[in-house]
């Protein structure tokens, strides 16, 4: 028997309790799921636009985003911190204590960020050589590189900004700024790149310019919208709130170094197959982003609604709230999966028009429809783990999964066999597969009436 089979509702419940809390997770995770649409969009929207530039261009726009991903992880531990935190706060009555964790919270970002901003400015470019980029794309990363991370305070703000609403239950204003900045961004950026309403001709640097600039905007409005509706209390810095945020917090931040680490040394694999190839995996990643954003909304309002739930000490609240988000992310992830599989050269038509890339592209959605729901599981049963406060187990399953399944079969695959370029984008159904068992597994042996964060 699959370890992550559905459990049944339990029949103690009552009638019109299940339909509440479906109303809840939707209610949580459809404007997360946007949020982290058009978060996502952001980044669509350049592969998408400097696409007329050429391979080289999509690939070096590719590889400055993986680099923010990968000083992000730091700060999604941090997020993830704040969010478990002040939902167990605001779920049991303790608001201004969760005012002032959501202040700490945003000090400790703001003093990351700086740091996080010099590194990255200084030693991007060196890194994007290291993973094995040719001229033709470091001409146009370079100058992408150092101007994102200039401005990097504003993307981290939002990402914090946003955790301590949801751990609030407030999902709308984050999503509300995320379509501020995706507006802004896409006003910005195709007159910057192309050079066009009188504007000069940027280049790839151009979609950097508005990515700053749109974050400018969308950063302010959240901290206003946090100050209005009461959700930080400026004041002195709480080293023990804190310290129970990075405490949650941590493993999710050295879960994403080990996924981000791992993401660039499997990164390094695919470049050395191809500036086409790197291409294709690009706008194939771009466009499956399209997918797994309602896995993770759902992962999200299973974490926030595990956190309230169990601060509350509503337990059966909290399981149930669970198996609702798992279904409706099976439902939506499988569904997004039938269309990679059956329409791809449509999909990766709307980015390239070249036959090689559209080729590859192909391949790669057509794999990725197979992790779907395996991805689909995995979010969810993370999310309600870190809402008991269990990330140090996801760490350590995706400490193993990335190093010891995709990046080690995959080092096996292109540089020991020199096997198909096919076979390396293969090995993350393995990953995903081990990494749905594992969660579930952990989660049903979870005894929610012990958890305390």
């Amino acid at each position: 028997m699959l370890p992550f089979r559905l459990s049944k509702p339990d029949p103690t419940a009552r009638p019109g309790k299940p339909v509440s809390l479906r109303r809840n997770v939707v209610n949580l995770s459809l404007p997360v799921l946007l949020s982290s649409l058009f978060q996502r969009l952001v980044s669509i929207v350049d592969i998408f636009l400097v696409g007329g530039l050429g391979a080289a261009a999509i690939a070096a726009t590719g590889l400055g985003q993986l680099l923010i991903f990968v000083v992000m992880t730091v700060f999604w531990g941090l997020s993830t911190g704040t969010t478990v935190v002040i939902a167990h706060l605001w779920g049991g009555g303790r608001h201004t204590e969760a005012k002032k964790a959501a202040f700490s919270a945003l000090v400790a970002c703001i003093a990351m960020a700086v740091v996080a901003s010099g590194a990255g400015y200084w030693f991007g470019n060196d890194l994007a050589g290291y993973l094995g980029a040719k001229n033709d794309v470091l001409q146009y990363a370079t100058r992408y590189i150092q101007l994102v991370f200039l401005f990097f305070i504003f993307t981290a703000g939002l990402n914090v900004l946003s955790a301590i609403m949801h751990g609030a239950g407030n999902t709308r204003t984050p999503m509300e700024g995320v379509i501020l900045v995706n507006v802004l961004h896409v006003l910005f950026a195709y007159p910057l790149i192309y050079g066009k309403f009188g504007l000069p001709q940027f280049g790839v640097a151009g979609a950097a310019y508005a990515i700053n600039a749109s974050e400018l905007f969308g950063c302010c409005y959240l901290f206003i919208q946090a100050l209005r509706k009461r959700y930080i209390r400026i004041g002195s810095f709480d080293t023990e709130l804190f310290r129970r945020i990075w405490r949650v917090g941590y493993p999710v931040a050295l879960e994403r170094i080990a996924q981000q680490s791992g993401q660039l040394f499997y990164s390094k694999y695919i470049i050395s197959y191809g500036t086409a190839a790197y291409a294709a995996h690009q706008i194939g990643l771009s466009i499956e982003s399209l997918s797994f954003m309602p896995g993770a909304g759902m992962g999200i309002a299973a974490a926030t609604l595990m956190g309230q739930s169990l601060g509350a000490r509503k337990i059966q609240r909290a399981k149930m709230s669970h198996h609702e988000a798992l279904r409706l992310a099976i439902l939506v992830m499988g569904i997004m999966g039938v269309l990679f599989l059956l329409i791809p050269h449509l999909l990766i038509g709307l980015f390239t028009q070249d036959p090689e890339v559209i080729e590859k592209g192909c391949v790669f959605l057509r794999l990725v429809a197979f992790a779907q729901v395996p991805l689909a599981l995995s979010f969810v049963y993370a999310g309600s783990l870190r809402g008991t406060g269990d990330t140090h187990y996801v760490f350590l399953v995706t400490l193993f999964a990335m190093w010891g399944i995709r990046v080690f079969l995959s080092y096996l695959a292109a540089e020991v066999f020199h096997l198909s370029l096919y076979v390396v984008w293969g090995v993350f159904l393995i990953d995903w597969l081990f990494r749905a068992t594992a969660f579930a597994w952990r989660y049903r042996r979870r005894d929610l009436h012990q958890v305390i964060v």
